[in-house]
């Protein structure tokens, strides 16, 4: 008896489930049909996907996009750690191990040289690196050229990032030169102090200048053979005006040597001197490799490789290259 009673609870219990179960689905039914039709109705017509939609839907169809980012800028870095953090791109920057303790970019990092065009453009192949960014210091000629004869060979993407050059204000007192030799012979008529900061190579050019006394300002210490008569001033910027200006007051500064970086990081000695009337050899950049398709910003760069992405290797944009505007007095 207590056996029967047991199984028929037991049953009974079971077909109430079955019919709560069956309550609800006609109220699942009806939002999920709803929920489809409201869905519809938002979509353009023909079914196709927006245009964004389409453009993540393709970032994550397809393999990632190998990169290679070459230098250790600012804008490298800033570059790399947008890439970095994309689904849809593979990042390797390349430094070239100048500076004794760089700031490293986020994703996989490679340090030392290539060995000329001719090692990069097999690096590039063994490692079926699809776009290089050439995001190197401006006056990186060697590595530019280098960068411009291995893709070209290798048939792979290149795009040159190039922060804008300063310009000269209202109030500045600049003599623009083509290179460092230049600068060094300018120096004869403007002053017996000179405060150099063209970092640590190249300073060799102005070993000669027995008559001179240098203040030599770089983050590491130079190559070659220096000024007999200088102090060395290791530091690595960004610099304020106000210490800039008490920098060329206590050291008694006649004349400022520097090249056309650009960029923020360093532009407050062309201000101070300004304030200070002090006249400032600005060296010009080299010339970029011919046909370059050039950029100034972080952004436009990435947008350069968000296009491979979403148009394929169809590279016909055209050079972004623009010139800022240098620091007021």
């Amino acid at each position: 008896m207590v056996l029967r009673r047991t199984a028929a609870f037991l049953v009974g219990r079971a077909g109430r489930r079955r019919a709560r179960r069956g309550d609800r689905l006609p109220v699942l039914h009806r939002r999920r049909d709803s929920g489809r039709g409201d869905r519809r109705a938002h979509r353009p017509r023909g079914g196709r996907r927006p245009v964004a939609a389409q453009r993540g839907h393709r970032l994550l169809q397809r393999a990632a996009l190998k990169i290679l980012i070459l230098g250790g800028t600012r804008e490298a870095r800033e570059l790399a750690r947008i890439a970095s953090s994309e689904r849809g791109f593979d990042v390797v920057s390349a430094l070239a191990g100048r500076v004794r303790d760089p700031l490293l970019p986020a994703g996989q990092v490679r340090i030392g040289g290539f060995g000329g065009p001719e090692g990069l453009r097999e690096w590039l192949a063994a490692n079926a690196i699809e776009a290089v960014v050439d995001a190197t210091h401006p006056f990186a000629g060697t590595i530019s050229a280098n960068a411009a004869a291995a893709t070209a060979a290798a048939g792979v993407p290149l795009l040159h990032l190039r922060r804008p050059g300063w310009s000269e204000s209202l109030g500045d007192k600049w003599i623009r030169v083509p290179d460092r030799e230049s600068a060094a012979a300018a120096l004869n008529t403007l002053g017996e102090r000179v405060f150099l900061t063209i970092g640590r190579q190249g300073v060799s050019a102005f070993a000669g200048l027995a008559e001179h006394w240098f203040l030599i300002r770089a983050i590491d210490p130079p190559d070659g053979a220096l000024p007999p008569r200088h102090e060395l001033l290791l530091a690595r910027g960004p610099f304020a005006v106000e210490a800039e200006s008490a920098l060329l007051a206590g050291h008694r500064i006649d004349v400022l040597v520097t090249k056309d970086s650009g960029g923020s990081l360093t532009d407050a000695k062309l201000t101070a001197a300004c304030a200070a009337g002090i006249p400032v050899v600005m060296i010009d950049r080299p010339a970029p490799p011919d046909g370059a398709t050039i950029v100034d910003t972080v952004p436009d760069a990435w947008k350069w490789l968000r296009d491979l992405v979403f148009r394929g290797q169809d590279l016909s944009s055209k050079s972004g290259e623009t010139f800022g505007k240098g620091p007021k007095c």
